[in-house]
């Protein structure tokens, strides 16, 4: 099957990792050959949010965000707390990141991904890394948090992991999908 309709059942397992301190990694170096540059968003509108999260996330079953009301998304969106990072290459966007202040020193790495045309060409682990250091950089951080499920990229989990990041808790959910499913474009 290469496709779920909406209104498919899936059972699916969240994991939640922790980073207690800054990695001894150094800031990466682009691949060679990446023509693409990181920006950051002020004040991005919901309609660009919502699209950057479809381009990632429509595949994974990322589909809580629009079950909010526009105006709760614009301003969740628009809170000091909030961060978002565009990866553009060749005039579109090639993955992002979202980092949100959690309070008591905690930062989440809320949502990261690259666009299927984007993944398997090496930036992927940059933007990660470049993500992770971002959030240290924060005045404040001790601690960086992310979750991921099985619904989302297979080595999600492993690529998390090794970037620094400790599993602290699993779950096993269930859901009915809102939207369809393309499993023809998630990678094995």
């Amino acid at each position: 099957m290469t496709r779920q309709p909406a209104g498919t059942k899936v059972d699916y397992t969240v994991t939640w990792l922790e980073m207690d301190a800054r990695p001894e990694y150094d800031w990466p170096s682009l691949p060679v050959g990446a023509d693409v540059v990181l920006l950051k968003c002020e004040e991005p509108p919901v309609w660009w949010f919502l699209a950057l999260y479809d381009a990632v996330g429509k595949d994974y079953a990322w589909e809580d965000v629009h079950d909010w009301e526009h105006g709760k998304i614009a301003d969740w969106l628009e809170k000091d707390q909030m961060s978002l990072f565009v990866l553009m290459g060749h005039g579109w966007p090639q993955g992002f990141f979202l980092l949100e202040d959690a309070g008591a020193g905690i930062v989440d790495l809320a949502y990261f991904g690259m666009v299927p045309e984007a993944v398997g060409k090496g930036v992927g682990t940059w933007l990660l890394k470049t993500a992770v250091l971002t959030a240290w950089d924060r005045p404040g951080t001790e601690k960086l948090t992310v979750n991921t499920c099985t619904l989302d990229h297979p080595r999600a989990l492993q690529t998390y992991q090794k970037a620094g990041f400790n599993a602290v808790r699993r779950e096993d959910r269930t859901r009915t999908l809102t939207r369809d499913r393309d499993l023809s474009r998630i990678p094995s």
